[in-house]
């Protein structure tokens, strides 16, 4: 027997409008945060960051680096570095980074973003690597739709996501403890 499928209308402009704000943001972080001549580019993990390499391509396009420069982008994930590579851009692992480097920018999305500016990141599982990349950039640039804005930390994201080396566990735990 043949079934209906049926869509919501209302789900699927509200579908548009948060795509379309996760474009823009992305398109105004890279214009106003990246140059063609950066060489080490980090680029974070999340659905936002798809319009952030989509924009840096664009910029690209337009703006070739300069004769004999090469753009690499350090991605904080799996999904980032194939986001980075179906684009056409050149990857390069956190580890393969020359021991003396540091990333011009780094792009990543936020799971809440207070009025401060501070982000609560880490819901998307590449808390780590996200931290590593971040903490090697010159500068860090959060991308994020309105959804994400809060008055304060904790409103919509239930907890501050944490992750832990093994080696590491008591000593931290002693730290959480104390706060």
């Amino acid at each position: 027997m043949p079934t209906a499928t049926t869509t919501n209308p209302t789900m699927s402009a509200e579908l548009s409008a948060v795509e379309s704000a996760k474009r823009k943001a992305a398109y105004r972080a890279v214009a106003e945060h990246f140059r063609s001549d950066m060489r080490f580019v980090g680029i974070g993990s999340g659905s936002t960051i798809v319009y952030g390499v989509e924009a840096i391509k664009e910029h690209l396009q337009k703006n070739p680096p300069p004769a004999n420069h090469m753009n690499w982008f350090v991605p904080t994930g799996w999904n980032s570095r194939k986001v980075i590579e179906a684009a056409g851009l050149i990857p390069i692992a956190f580890d393969s980074l020359p021991g003396d480097s540091v990333m011009d920018v780094c792009f990543d999305g936020a799971d809440e973003v207070d009025e401060e500016l501070n982000c609560i990141k880490g819901g998307g599982a590449c808390l780590f690597q996200e931290k590593l990349v971040a903490c090697r950039s010159k500068k860090f640039v959060c991308i994020a739709d309105y959804r994400k804005n809060q008055k304060r930390l904790l409103t919509q994201w239930p907890s501050i996501p944490i992750e832990v080396a093994p080696i590491a566990h008591a000593s931290v735990l002693k730290e959480l403890k104390a706060i």
